[in-house]
């Protein structure tokens, strides 16, 4: 599925239990899982974990996924850190643009919105998929430092 061998990951509890079905393929393809949490189905703020894993990516230089509710959530915490492009993806071809077009670093998803099923086919084309530079890098510059000025 990848050469990726180290991902970053966290839910809230409307997410927790896709978040295990995730991290359990993650391992069966011998990718090596951080876990930020959340550890349980008991009540937890998205942003807390949202937090968590941008900082796992920035730091660690690696991908990470989100979960959430609807993945919504997540992706605006996640998108608040210089360095982090954090995209929702609800199909298989949302992520294979994500990767390839917008250098996307943390994927988002939905656990109310999307199945089991589903997420494993988004999960695949994420990781089947690389950023293809060119007229793309030049577009990522336009918005890299946007935050500071505005």
């Amino acid at each position: 599925m990848t050469t990726m061998t180290k991902i970053a990951i966290g839910s809230d509890h409307a997410a927790y239990e896709m978040k295990e079905i995730v991290k359990n393929l993650l391992l069966s393809q011998n990718i090596e899982v951080i876990d930020c949490g959340t550890y349980s189905a008991d009540r937890a703020d998205y942003p807390d974990y949202a937090i968590k894993v941008s900082n796992e990516v920035i730091h660690q230089n690696m991908t990470g996924i989100l979960l959430c509710g609807s993945g919504i959530g997540v992706s605006i915490v996640a998108n608040r850190f210089k360095g982090i492009r954090a995209a929702l993806c609800r199909t298989a071809n949302d992520a294979e643009m994500a990767r390839k077009h917008n250098d996307a670093n943390i994927l988002c998803l939905g656990a109310r919105v999307n199945t089991a099923t589903e997420v494993k086919k988004i999960i695949e084309a994420w990781f089947e998929n690389k950023f293809e530079g060119g007229r793309h890098s030049d577009r990522l510059k336009i918005f890299e430092n946007l935050g500071e000025s505005c």
